[in-house]
């Protein structure tokens, strides 16, 4: 029969100290089921979705064996930096005062430093796989030394191209003993993987688990880079006729401080949050904004822990988040005390398929709309609306425009051309393919050159021909 609590698997004290610090009391289904397998050494493949409890799935029983004695015993991979930084949070709490060097490795931080701190010995890695390659070209670490790997969102390493650089990692493992992988999906290709390197594993699930979400209405924007703040203004010009407070997610600080000050160009009060701030600053603004004297705070994902704010009615993201578990826990910030909730998301071309990896992942009934109307009595935008090509460019940046002239009015591919380049100032790579019609004529023009070629030709003659272009 299987444990029911932490207590009754006979964990070392500092763990369990440090489970209990977390609040946890029971463990989750995935839990149960992974914990005592990996405790005994097995190979583990593993399907969970955030609030499964999936770090602390791998995390006990890695802990539980580590030892304080400065050489690397546990590598943990992740897709993104973000992730590799939770993950090394949960399991700091995790070992209680055990004294384990838990170090986060991943790009765009300081490598020299980086480099000194596991030169002076660290037990467990926590790293993205682009960098943990790096770090051991480099020879600041000894992949030959772990006996323990985790992959975690194997999934989303998949789809983010890090297969060949795992497999690099994986093969130079020769001190690997017991591996584990979890995954909210499981493609072919991570199946054929894990067959690859995990010999004899043990399968865990959630089963019929389900996620405990608050009432939110979930809604999704088609929007380019261009218009969100376009979008956003909007949005919260209706939120603000409420007495409700919004959350606005970006996925970077250099984003939270951007928004912060366009918006209030435009007049929109907000309040910024990032790591990158001062402690007793973000505290500062933590409480201006529980206290209700903020109505709007722009937040990445590491310094939104702990807001929890009852008064929430509404969630944004601006990026769609860069892992699958933030979007739960972005949209689980409202909808509190018993209040429906609305979580809106801003999706550009490049965010599809990420998007469709939640959706699909979670089977969430997310609607997508267009940007909400303006409110009664108000009559402009507070942040004016631009033209963006962008989102239907090809892979090269083109856009199809439809000249009103062709062959019927003696045009050619060459006459447009220099007629163009003559009326528009560009480049001539900014012309691309020509294609002749009778009446009209289709020219691919880049992204960045559309609305002066729309504009320049405008009214213009050829071949005695008033010309317009438009977008296909």
């Amino acid at each position: 029969m299987q444990s029911r609590t932490f207590d009754d698997w006979d964990l070392p004290p500092e763990i369990l100290n440090g489970v209990k610090s977390l609040g946890w009391e029971n463990p989750t289904p995935v839990q149960l089921d992974a914990i005592p397998l990996a405790r005994a050494g097995n190979n583990l493949i593993g399907q969970a979705m955030t609030g499964s409890g999936k770090t602390g799935a791998f995390g006990i029983p890695i802990l539980e064996k580590v030892k304080a004695d400065g050489t690397l015993q546990a590598l943990i991979l992740c897709p993104t930096r973000e992730l590799a930084q939770q993950v090394r949070v949960e399991l700091e709490q995790l070992q209680g005062d055990k004294g384990l060097a838990i170090l986060a490795v991943y790009g765009g931080t300081d490598i020299e430093k980086q480099a000194k701190t596991l030169d002076a010995g660290v037990e467990v890695i926590v790293g993205t796989p682009g960098r943990v390659m790096d770090m051991s070209k480099r020879g600041h670490i000894d992949l030959a030394a772990p006996s323990m790997l985790t992959l975690d969102e194997a999934d989303r390493m998949l789809d983010m191209g890090f297969m060949p650089d795992i497999m690099w990692v994986v093969e130079r493992m020769t001190g690997r003993c017991q591996t584990m992988l979890f995954s909210a999906t499981f493609p072919q290709e991570i199946l054929e993987a894990a067959d690859e390197f995990m010999q004899d594993h043990r399968f865990v699930q959630m089963g019929d688990t389900e996620l405990d979400l608050p009432p939110v209405k979930l809604f999704s924007i088609n929007v380019g880079r261009a218009n969100k703040l376009w979008s956003l203004g909007r949005i919260l010009l209706l939120q603000q006729q409420t007495d409700g407070q919004t959350i606005v997610f970006t996925n970077t600080k250099r984003m939270v401080d951007m928004i912060v000050e366009r918006l209030a160009k435009h007049r929109i009060e907000a309040v910024g949050l990032h790591g990158d701030m001062a402690q007793n600053k973000r505290e500062k603004i933590m409480d201006i904004f529980r206290e209700n004297k903020a109505k709007t705070i722009v937040a990445t994902d590491v310094a939104a822990r702990g807001l929890d704010v009852e008064g929430v009615t509404m969630v944004v993201n601006y990026d769609v988040p860069n892992d699958i578990d933030s979007y739960i826990h972005r949209i689980g910030r409202t909808g509190r005390a018993g209040r429906e909730g609305e979580a809106w998301t801003f999706i550009s071309r490049d965010d599809i398929p990420q998007m469709r990896r939640i959706q699909g992942t979670y089977d969430l009934d997310i609607e997508q709309v267009e940007t909400p109307e303006l409110p009664a009595g108000v009559e402009r935008d507070p942040v004016r609306y631009r033209a963006d090509y962008g989102e239907t460019a090809d892979v090269f940046g083109m856009i199809p425009l439809t000249l009103n002239v062709g062959t019927s009015h003696g045009a050619s591919k060459l006459s447009i051309h220099n007629f163009l380049l003559k009326t528009v100032r560009m480049d001539e790579l900014a012309v691309g393919e020509i294609r002749l019609g009778d009446d009209e004529s289709e020219v691919a023009i880049h992204a960045s050159k559309v609305g002066y070629v729309i504009d320049g030709v405008k009214g213009k003659e050829l071949f005695g021909q008033s010309l317009s272009a438009s977008t296909a």
